[in-house]
């Protein structure tokens, strides 16, 4: 299954055959999402369209799980980007139209060119309600396969760079593992040292003193070793890699599952750091956290 992404752009058109000279009215359907934590769909449609709403929410709430949604439409000519052609009994209905009005309204303005040949085109009487209807479903089904199209190929994207980020923080972890045993041979070399200058300052001791403070350096070397061990953490953040690497392979709704996962990357990221006294290990964790909020960014917008 795709990773779809939740920032996607498409559009789409429907219209009745055309009958003789005429160009029939046509739906044009255009949709635009960008990402949000639920589905939030916004609908900027024409009065004479205003009745479909609720079968293009019906429609879009099947097909998308997540994001904002901008839906817009317009009523046209298909096929026809000319002035319309108005027949003689369209233009007889404004004249009595017309009449009637300023009959009531002696001061009322008549119909300029204008305003006739937009209500010629667009007009109540251009296409019945139902069959606007059916055209604007039409139109939107259309849309939304070419959305989703739009958003698998740019959830494509992002999966791969999220890939990328999985083998830097693979990387990552294999520099840091060995550190840790280098690290506490270090401080135990500088504990059995301080333990011989203080020896030493003490006007030197015998061999059970020298036992006793080797032993003592022993212990704190090893104490030290259980304060700065990042072991868990690592394998704790491998398990987390192998369980992002598994749900980009299923693909699907996974957006909420990896932000979650992201979070606990970030935990393990500074855990490593709060517990590293050596500059390679801070360093590292930076890098990780770097990483993992790169990652972040791309999966705020995978539905």
């Amino acid at each position: 299954m795709a990773v779809y992404s939740m920032t996607g752009f498409a559009s789409a058109s429907a219209a009745p055959a055309a009958e003789g000279e005429h160009h029939p009215v046509g739906v044009t359907v255009e949709m635009r999402t960008v990402n949000s934590r639920f589905l939030d769909i916004a609908f900027r449609l024409p009065d004479e369209l205003r009745q479909a709403e609720p079968a293009l929410r019906e429609l879009l709430t099947a097909a998308l799980r997540r994001g904002k949604v901008e839906v817009r439409a317009q009523v046209g000519r298909a096929g026809d980007d000319s002035l319309p052609h108005p027949g003689a009994e369209q233009l007889n209905r404004l004249a009595r139209l017309q009449g009637t009005v300023q009959t009531w309204l002696p001061q009322a303005a008549g119909l300029s060119v204008h305003e006739a040949l937009q209500w010629c085109r667009g007009g109540a009487s251009a296409a019945p309600a139902q069959a606007l209807d059916e055209l604007a479903v039409q139109a939107a089904r259309d849309c939304i396969e070419a959305l989703r199209a739009a958003r698998a190929r740019e959830g494509g994207r992002l999966a791969q760079v999220l890939q990328e980020r999985l083998a830097t923080l693979r990387q990552l972890a294999e520099q840091a593992e060995p550190l840790v045993p280098a690290v506490v041979g270090k401080q135990q070399q500088r504990f059995m040292e301080r333990w011989a200058e203080a020896l030493d300052a003490a006007g030197g001791a015998g061999a059970v003193s020298a036992e006793s403070a080797r032993d003592r350096a022993l212990s704190e070397a090893a104490a030290y070793a259980i304060r700065i061990d990042v072991a868990e953490e690592l394998a704790r953040l491998r398990a987390h890699l192998d369980e992002i690497e598994r749900l980009l392979a299923k693909g699907g709704e996974i957006g909420k599952r990896l932000d979650f996962l992201i979070q606990e990357l970030h935990r393990e990221a500074n855990t490593l750091g709060a517990k590293s006294s050596a500059l390679e290990l801070t360093g590292i964790s930076v890098d990780m956290k770097v990483a993992i909020e790169q990652m972040r960014e791309q999966v705020q917008n995978l539905e």
